[in-house]
């Protein structure tokens, strides 16, 4: 599903599609593009994508991403689907909540927490 290039690690359980970064800093504006080419692809070969965003590994995060983010979520909707974040640094999670994104996103704290919250 992705390329031997790719930025992201994909893997599909119980019809949730599991996206993890590769890199701990999402700050290169080509590689902010990229995850959302790539998670746009993802979202256009389901038919209601359900799709779990882990940051585990993620130290930080630039505003391009946050507005990447935006625009996936946004497809998913339209596509009547389903989006979760998790495990979220709390630094990261801050900036989450001064822009108000906490309200936008459905996060949780750990995968399985995000996995159990799907319907």
């Amino acid at each position: 599903m992705t390329s031997a290039a790719s930025r992201l690690r994909v893997s599909e359980h119980d019809e949730v599609i599991r996206i993890e970064f590769v890199d701990r800093n999402i700050l290169d504006e080509a590689n902010i593009q990229q995850i959302g080419d790539e998670i746009g692809q993802i979202i256009d070969s389901h038919q209601q994508p359900k799709i779990l965003i882990s940051f585990d590994n993620v130290d930080h995060l630039s505003s391009a991403a946050l507005g990447t983010l935006i625009t996936i979520n946004n497809k998913i909707r339209g596509k009547d689907g389903q989006l979760r974040l998790a495990n979220i640094d709390k630094q990261i999670y801050e900036v989450f909540v001064i822009t108000k994104l906490n309200k936008l996103f459905e996060i949780h704290d750990a995968t399985d927490q995000a996995l159990s919250s799907f319907t």
